[in-house]
């Protein structure tokens, strides 16, 4: 291919969700307000997390940076995609483009192996509760989350640059709402095999650690909660993981669901459901899922509204 004919692009323009002019009001509003949800329970998350005293602990530190995570992609997509619903040119430079798509992959990656690392945290309070402060140190788990965001940001990073030297010699519209990876490959007019191999290997290598370690984890805790045996202590061991296994089956699913499906059942307006769905619904259901089920989270909230009333 002449790289010559790339040279004259200088951004995309996305085609958005819809383009029914009835549907846009009420889908502004819905996402507005499903967006400032996430904003407000994620900041609320982060912030009552590094107040608590009670919440500084290694499964509330790992939590907020779950929120952090969710923070982070859902608003590389949502503030854009709400302008966009009204706007003529829904343009953005190639340059936008990339820092977009490099955002949202580092923080999805992080997030995916994020809840492996909570999982293995989890296993480590069960099995052990006497050691597990000192298992789980400041040390140990600001290494793990090193490593996270290392992964997810080498692997954001290599897909950023391959994806953005191929050539778009064609059309620069992207049937989309954000620049993600499977509409920009099928707008290129390159040959694209090398990066739906680094796509599939590295990927498929981050969901085999994610679920291997899941999937380890959890048969050790099943081990661990047996071995208790009182019922109402097995029950409160196994009651603390129901709230990472929800986020899990949800994130994972819809994850696992959105890429590894077969080639002929892709349609990119299915697509868009599905990405509306994990880049903005799943962020703002996480610290939902984790407050409403969570009594320390509750006491949290009801320490700190009394401490508000004696100001």
């Amino acid at each position: 291919m002449d790289k010559g004919n790339c040279s004259t692009l200088t951004g995309f323009i996305f085609l958005g969700i819809t383009n029914n002019s009835g549907m846009k009001v009420t889908l502004f509003a819905t996402i507005l307000v499903i967006y400032l949800i996430n904003l407000l329970a994620n900041l609320g998350m982060i912030i009552l997390i590094r107040m608590d005293s009670q919440l500084h602990t290694p499964m509330y530190f790992f939590l907020s940076h779950l929120s952090f995570c969710d923070l982070c992609y859902s608003t590389a997509i949502g503030p854009k995609m709400l302008v966009d619903l009204f706007a003529k040119n829904k343009s953005i430079p190639i340059v936008g483009c990339a820092l977009q798509f490099l955002v949202f992959c580092t923080f999805a990656d992080s997030e995916c192996l994020l809840l492996a690392v909570m999982a293995f945290d989890r296993y480590k309070a069960i099995s052990n509760p006497l050691l597990y402060t000192a298992n789980m140190s400041t040390r140990v788990c600001s290494l793990l989350m090193a490593g996270v965001y290392l992964v997810g940001i080498v692997d954001a990073s290599v897909n950023t640059v391959l994806t953005f030297r191929l050539c778009f010699c064609g059309s620069n519209e992207i049937n989309h709402f954000f620049c993600d990876v499977l509409p920009l490959l099928l707008l290129s007019c390159s040959d694209t095999q090398v990066n739906e191999l680094v796509i599939f290997t590295v990927f498929g290598f981050i969901e085999l650690i994610t679920l291997s370690g899941l999937f380890v984890s959890y048969c050790y805790i099943i081990l661990a909660v047996i071995k208790i045996h009182s019922a109402e202590g097995r029950f409160k061991a196994f009651s603390t993981c129901t709230s990472h296994l929800t986020a899990v089956a949800i994130f994972q699913g819809t994850l696992l669901f959105m890429y590894f499906r077969p080639s002929s059942s892709y349609s990119l307006d299915q697509d868009k459901i599905i990405s509306l769905f994990y880049s903005l619904v799943i962020p703002m259901l996480n610290p939902l899922i984790y407050s409403l089920r969570n009594k320390d989270v509750k006491e949290a909230l009801k320490n700190l509204k009394s401490k508000k009333r004696f100001l």
